[in-house]
């Protein structure tokens, strides 16, 4: 059988999703042997991304093939009686046959949180990137806009060789403030290496006065990373929800 399910966790302790010889502290490698030691037998997990070391996810989408001894709640149950108390599995259910968790996603929602006040934030300092210098969130709205669209995101990805497209279309990027907390959505149909994470900082330094929309809207004629923000750190990221054709 084929499953689907919808996984909560706190990637600070880990390093990453995948899978990692040097390592077993990796979600996508917890998941595996739980599931393997649940099955007996070896069990591989597809998640809808792969999120880097210290970034969270509310609403990661996995997919997985067991041989259907158990219900999808007896499933879910056993991976919650066992998982570390960083990870939840919010729901499980049958899939389609060829249903896969990365390669069927059409659109992802990912939230930065940064904390924008002078004074650190301790309780929920995990979910935050601290800011302390003023940020002009209606400037960040308008370079914002400019990186909306269908276009070559080559200078918002990390990477230095390309074997695929570094064409994406984000929908939306909407900045709202409130108070010293700035969260910033994006939506779109994928994201490349980095590329949330980078844009964020690119916002950053529109909000801080470094660079104008006009210079955003060169950064993506560039597709050169040098031109583009600042990686953000991980810990401000937050995968929310991942959707899939009906």
């Amino acid at each position: 059988m084929n499953y689907k399910a919808v996984i909560q966790y706190e990637g600070t302790r880990y390093r990453g999703w995948q899978v990692q010889g040097n390592t077993e502290n990796t979600i996508q490698g917890k998941l595996e042997a739980l599931l393997s030691r649940m099955e007996g037998a070896s069990v591989e997990v597809h998640g809808s991304g792969r999120t880097d070391a210290g970034v969270h996810a509310a609403g990661q989408v996995i997919s997985f093939r067991c041989a259907g001894g158990k219900s999808p709640e007896e499933i879910r149950d056993y991976m919650n009686r066992y998982l570390p108390e960083d990870m939840a599995v919010l729901s499980v259910e049958e899939a389609a046959p060829r249903f896969h968790a990365r390669l069927h996603a059409v659109r992802k929602t990912y939230v930065y949180r940064i904390w924008n006040d002078p004074m650190r934030k301790v309780f929920g300092r995990r979910y935050v990137t601290q800011v302390e210098e003023p940020l002009d969130v209606e400037c960040m709205r308008t370079a914002a806009a400019v990186l909306c669209g269908t276009h070559d995101y080559r200078a918002f990805c990390s990477l230095k060789r390309f074997k695929k497209s570094t064409v994406r279309t984000i929908e939306r990027i909407a900045v709202r403030q409130e108070g010293p907390l700035i969260e910033i959505a994006y939506t779109g149909d994928g994201f490349l290496y980095h590329m949330v994470r980078i844009l964020t900082g690119t916002l950053v330094e529109a909000g801080l006065g470094f660079r104008s929309a006009e210079s955003v809207r060169e950064v993506l004629e560039s597709r050169d990373r040098a031109c583009a923000g600042r990686l953000m750190p991980p810990e401000g990221l937050m995968l929310m929800s991942v959707e899939y054709l009906k």
